[in-house]
Parts: C-alpha cells; sequence; structure tokens
C-alpha cells in the first residue's frame, strides 16, 4: 500500500471497527492506550497518519496485531505475499525502514518485520503487554539490541529471542546496513481486548 492518505484512510476505518466491536468510548480506548483523545478522533477520521508507536500503544490496548489495522480484506487459507505489499511503518531520517509484512491477531498476536538500519540509526520500540517474545534474525550488519540495562549484538547470522514488556532500542552501531527479520509473538490475548 503506497499512497499514504489511502493507508490513513484504512487505518482509521480499521481502528474504528475494532474500536466498535469492542464497544469501548475514545475516552475509554485513551486511558487503555496513552494516545490521547483527540489523537484517536483525528486517527479514525482519516486527518492523520500516526507514527509505529502510536499504532502499538492502540494495538495493544485492543488486543489486536499491528497488522490488522492495515488489512484490506480478510485472509485466505494460503496466502503468498510479494515484497511490495509489506507496509512501511517506520523510516529513519537516513534511509532506514520498519516493514510489516503480515500479522495476525488470533489466537495470538503474531507479527511478521523486515528492518533495514544504516550505519548510525536507531529505533526505540514500546514496550509490549507481559509475556510478550521478540525474535530478531540478523540477515547482515551487526544489530545492538538495548533492553533494560542489558545491551547484547548479533551479527549476521545470529538470533535474539528477548521478552519484550520493556521498552528497547534496535541500533546500527556498526559501518554495514543491517537488515534484519523479526517476529513478535503475544500470546493468549487474540481477537478479545481488554
Amino acid at each position: 500500500m503506497d499512497d499514504i492518505s489511502t493507508l490513513t484512510a484504512v487505518i482509521g476505518t480499521n481502528i474504528n471497527e475494532v474500536r466498535s466491536q469492542r464497544a469501548l468510548t475514545f475516552d475509554q480506548l485513551a486511558k487503555l492506550s496513552g494516545v490521547s483523545k483527540g489523537m484517536l478522533v483525528q486517527i479514525e477520521q482519516g486527518k492523520t497518519n500516526p507514527s509505529i508507536g502510536t499504532l502499538c500503544k492502540i494495538a495493544n490496548a485492543l488486543g489486536v496485531a499491528v497488522s490488522k489495522f492495515i488489512e484490506t480484506s480478510d485472509a485466505s487459507t494460503v496466502r503468498l505475499i510479494s515484497p511490495d505489499e509489506a507496509t512501511q511503518l517506520w523510516t529513519g531520517r537516513n534511509g532506514s525502514a520498519g516493514n510489516l509484512v503480515v500479522g495476525f491477531d488470533n489466537p495470538s498476536l503474531i507479527e511478521f518485520w523486515s528492518w533495514h538500519l544504516v550505519p548510525g540509526e536507531w529505533h526505540d520500540g514500546v514496550a509490549h503487554p507481559v509475556g510478550t517474545r521478540e525474535i530478531l534474525f540478523v540477515k547482515s550488519g551487526e544489530l545492538t539490541l538495548t533492553i533494560g540495562g542489558t545491551t547484547c549484538r548479533a551479527k549476521a547470522g545470529q538470533t535474539i529471542t528477548f521478552i519484550a514488556d520493556k521498552p528497547h532500542r534496535y541500533a546500527n552501531d556498526g559501518a554495514k546496513d543491517v537488515q534484519m527479520l523479526m517476529v513478535v509473538c503475544e500470546p493468549g490475548r487474540g481477537g478479545q481486548g481488554r
């Protein structure tokens, strides 16, 4: 989905649909998500393109995968996803990008991401609900992951797993581009809300 205005409208419609299914008011969702009522109204009306952090907060509050907000149709039994179908939800200052490839929210929340970090760039991830795990596979370069007071470095071919219920940072402190694949798994809340 390349057109930002189309993506913004789809996100607004889908958030409204999930919020309505959960019978939540804007005030209730604002309290659950930490996103202001005014921002929620603007997002649902398609007047603003929310950041990935904002989408994560809303998704966590509603108990759905972020991918639920960018879906345009129901998935079939088998789905082949081409590279141009991934949705870029984050861009860095110097050309880095985070692309949500696909996600599911039943029975568990699972998202599959493709990331590219140029040297010197980073992305700060928000804390996910308790029990959420992430798996990071480094395809090239060297990734620096910081969570709490712990820093871990992974080179090409290595995998990092961690509990993602605290803010965390993915960074490229090296001289070569980092390409990585990420799986986010939040167990046991798929489709249930709070």
